[in-house]
């Protein structure tokens, strides 16, 4: 069967349609803020809605059916294409004049990574800082609709765990129909945006600041307006309680926070991975906050300011915020924590393949597929003693088919295996072996931070332009769930059936 081109092409005009919007909405911020370059950003916005118009119009009369090959070039090309439009107003108004940078940058919002190229945040105009924040708030709404309404319907990365519509666990709908479920997301994350904006500004930090950290936390994401990240708040503890908070909220499955708004909070404790969610961030905070109590010190690690409460609440707060920040794939940082102990630096790498929830907008493996393989691991076990027995997998109390079991299993394999080949091409670079192993876990778990020469004290500037291009790939594969865009490097993908 034929593609249909029309409505792939129509979906990205739409997309672009978006992108064109929210570049109008930093136009906004440039105005107010009469940082110099509102004429630029309006026409990078004005050229994007014009594309995105034309794609459109130019594939009204498409045929209304989209098959699973569709879905996966729509999904997959659409991040790219939402990435290239989303160069122009780095481009054009300088910002970062260099298309491999300005890509990087981009790509790494919309993935919600956080790796940045830039040296100097602070002097970049308020505008072009709003779309660079922006980006990650755009790609962590569009990671909620993939959950939810596509990539189970396109049977992906087990994915459909997470579906009403496919068997095994997690069969919860919010409505009866996607969209509408969607939209019910949707207006959790946005009411999320705007309560921790305004708690941040409470707390001390302008709005500007406090917007922009609002987006880039409950999209995981890790951008900030300051060159410190969060550490140029380490004397305001309440603020960094603030986005921890909201940090562990963002990546809780969204659908638990719709539980919870319907006093449904039942839902939430009973459900599994929640369980793990929460016991992993405590258990791991409790062994870093010891370590850093009695091995490190804290004064020499920070980036900004020192601790102010004291030692335990220091790190206490370090701890928490660091495990949060890897766990969760935000990437914002109150300290070097290489810096802290040899231990510490290969216990927060071993974090970045966790990640957070499904149905969240973090990155990673995601706790459920851990919790699946931890538990298919013992029962096999079992299936060693009583080999006639049939042991089925049970997650929330329902049994789990054969095929989301072995989804996930293959899901872990290919990850693992893009890890070590992410990290083999980086090493082709010149890059020492700490430092490529750290930017692959790091790029294919959307976390920004790594090790090494790219830990949390820098950036990715010093990274060779095809090793940008490289991290790009790689960030992209592990946000969209790898099977996504591999598929399409397979030639029988593209026979027509």
């Amino acid at each position: 069967m034929k593609l249909n081109y029309k409505i792939i092409f129509h979906f990205f005009g739409l997309l672009l349609l978006f992108n064109g919007g929210f570049m109008l909405l930093a136009t906004l911020v440039s105005l107010i803020y009469k940082d110099g370059v509102t004429l630029q950003l309006f026409l990078s916005g004005l050229v994007t809605l014009l594309i995105g118009t034309f794609a459109m119009t130019g594939t009204r009369n498409h045929r209304k059916e989209m098959n699973k090959r569709e879905g996966y070039i729509v999904v997959a090309f659409g991040w790219i294409v939402m990435s290239l439009t989303g160069t122009l107003p780095y481009m054009v108004t300088e910002a970062i004049p260099s298309f491999t940078n300005a890509f990087f940058e981009t790509i790494s919002g919309y993935t919600t990574t956080g790796a940045s190229i830039l040296n100097d945040i602070e002097v970049i105009p308020e505008g072009v800082l709003f779309w660079r924040s922006i980006t990650h708030w755009i790609g962590g709404m569009g990671i909620i609709v993939l959950a939810i309404a596509i990539l189970p319907l396109l049977g992906v990365g087990g994915m459909q765990l997470f579906a009403a519509e496919a068997p095994g666990p997690g069969g919860d709908k919010l409505h009866p129909r996607i969209t509408d479920t969607a939209k019910r997301l949707w207006l959790i994350y946005v009411g999320y945006t705007i309560a921790e904006t305004i708690l941040l500004q409470i707390a001390g930090m302008s709005f500007f600041d406090a917007i922009n950290h609002a987006l880039s936390t409950l999209s995981t994401g890790g951008f900030s307006t300051k060159n410190a990240s969060v550490a140029h708040w380490n004397d305001n503890p309440a603020i960094q309680y603030i986005i921890m908070f909201f940090m562990f909220l963002a990546g809780t499955n969204f659908v638990l926070s719709y539980y919870l708004f319907k006093g449904k909070v039942v839902n939430m404790l009973r459900d599994e991975e929640f369980k793990l969610y929460f016991k992993f961030i405590a258990v791991f905070t409790i062994v870093a906050a010891l370590l850093i109590y009695f091995r490190a010190d804290i004064s020499q690690s920070s980036i900004a300011h020192p601790m102010v409460l004291g030692e335990g609440e220091s790190a206490i707060r370090h701890a928490l915020f660091q495990v949060l920040a890897i766990v969760t794939t935000t990437g914002f940082a109150t300290a070097d924590y290489t810096m802290w102990t040899p231990f510490l630096t290969v216990f927060f790498f071993g974090l970045m393949f966790l990640g957070g929830s499904a149905g969240s907008t973090s990155g990673g493996v995601k706790v459920v597929r851990h919790l699946i393989l931890i538990k298919n691991g013992f029962l096999e076990f079992k299936r060693a003693l009583h080999p006639n027995a049939i042991v089925p997998v049970r997650y929330n109390n329902k049994s789990i088919s054969g095929d989301i079991v072995f989804n996930i299993l293959g899901f872990f394999i290919l990850y693992m295996l893009s890890f070590i080949i992410g990290a083999l091409v980086f090493s082709m670079f010149q890059i020492d072996f700490e430092s490529a192993i750290g930017l692959s876990a790091s790029s294919l778990g959307n976390v920004g931070p790594a090790l090494g020469d790219f830990g949390p004290a820098n950036n990715y500037a010093a990274l060779p332009p095809l090793g940008k291009w490289w991290a790009s790939f790689l960030m992209l594969i592990g946000r969209l769930e790898l099977f996504t865009v591999l598929i399409l490097l397979t030639p029988f993908f593209w026979r027509n059936r």
